[in-house]
């Protein structure tokens, strides 16, 4: 059996806490089946971002023939952009496996940990166990009981930045952050894309006059539909078929096309861990369980970043793990403060917020509603912005 003083699982903001541990010239363990970095750097916020700016460049182009600019018809090297894509993650993934494997007092366990006891971890054929344990071993994606869903192929955010020819057509089942935003990379590089959410609105955590917006906008260069519960999967004639159904009409319609996207939301990866064996409870929706402190129902037991579910952005995450590791080492205990988290959407148009929606605030507030649109302003209509707009809520 090897014995740490630090076992930390998952390697995206959980290796924050490996390197505060290494500084302080501890014996660490860092378990993670997946790539060094974690879903933000190998499928997430950084891939998707360098897709992104491609996309905005020919929405950009679109928008200057009103100010007068005329662009030729753009020719996209789809290979090229995935292969720039990936070179980033791939280069920042072999910088970090060679400092840690330059690191004398760190292993790092590329597999799937099961925890077999108190403090007890089965990993790679090894049994680790530690007297610290800290779990940001994030999450993935959450694949609804469609109907033909496991005979069919289909792409999430863990296979997408793979492929290197675009798909004429796509079929994206989701109306979320990362929904919205493959949807405005891959209309915006020519493919023909089809966007279903069951909500009644997309991005529907956010305020219901940004939804409206963005499905307005999308919906110029795209089919994107809402009130609509995709049922059935399937594949026939060499191309994927969706069947959804209307919540409000019960109207079925069945739309073809070349690929299907799954963006429906993420799951704990605490279920692959087995939490329950050293103690770790999780919710009836399989998040990890922590108190103010970020403890878990297991002394010594530590959880943050996407495994809790509670705010699943790379800051938080990196937040909570020095939230985390202060309250493992110090008599004065912290709490996290999420009073203000900002976050961001980069669809077309881009969204950015902070605090709470309109809803969020009337539920315990009064409020005053300051509104503002970008083209009363000489810069929103130099730059012809003429959706674009500001909004304040005041207690």
């Amino acid at each position: 059996m090897e014995e740490y003083d630090v076992l930390v699982v998952g390697s995206g903001s959980g290796m924050n806490i490996a390197s505060n541990a290494v500084e302080k010239g501890l014996e660490v363990a860092v378990v993670d089946r997946d790539p060094l970095g974690g879903t933000c750097l190998n499928r997430g916020c950084i891939p998707s971002k360098i897709m992104i700016y491609p996309a905005d460049v020919i929405r950009e182009a679109d928008r200057a023939k009103k100010i007068g600019v005329d662009f030729p018809e753009p020719e996209i090297n789809f290979k090229k952009i995935m292969e720039r894509t990936r070179k980033i993650y791939l280069d920042d993934r072999k910088q970090m496996k060679k400092s840690v494997d330059l690191t004398p007092n760190i292993n790092f366990y590329d597999d799937v940990g099961t925890f077999t006891s108190d403090y007890t971890m089965e990993v790679s054929g090894e049994t680790i166990t530690a007297d610290k344990i800290f779990l940001f071993s994030g999450a993935r994606p959450l694949i609804p009981p469609i109907k033909g869903i496991e005979e069919t192929d289909y792409f999430t955010n863990r296979n997408i930045f793979e492929i290197n020819e675009k798909p004429e057509s796509l079929i994206i089942i989701g109306g979320g952050y990362i929904a919205v935003e493959f949807a405005h990379i891959f209309s915006s590089l020519g493919t023909k894309v089809t966007v279903l959410e069951q909500m009644n609105r997309l991005l529907p955590n956010h305020d219901p006059e940004i939804s409206e917006l963005l499905k307005e906008k999308l919906s110029s260069w795209m089919d994107a539909r809402t009130n609509h519960l995709v049922t059935k999967v399937g594949e026939r004639n060499g191309e994927k078929y969706v069947i959804a159904q209307n919540t409000q009409s019960g109207e079925e319609v069945e739309i073809t096309g070349e690929s299907i996207l799954v963006a429906t939301g993420r799951k704990s990866n605490a279920d692959l861990l087995e939490t329950e064996k050293t103690g770790v409870k999780t919710d009836e929706k399989g998040w990890i369980e922590v108190n103010d402190y970020l403890e878990t129902t297991k002394e010594n037991v530590w959880a943050g970043g996407d495994a809790t579910g509670k705010h699943m952005f790379k800051h938080v995450a990196n937040y909570e793990a020095a939230i985390a590791w202060h309250n493992a080492f110090s008599d004065h205990k912290a709490t996290p403060n999420y009073h203000a988290v900002p976050s961001a959407v980069f669809t077309r148009p881009q969204i950015a917020s902070v605090g709470l929606t309109v809803e969020k605030a009337k539920e315990n507030h009064e409020v005053l509603i300051g509104r503002s649109e970008y083209k009363s302003t000489a810069k929103g209509y130099a730059m012809a912005e003429e959706d674009g707009f500001c909004k304040l809520i005041i207690d």
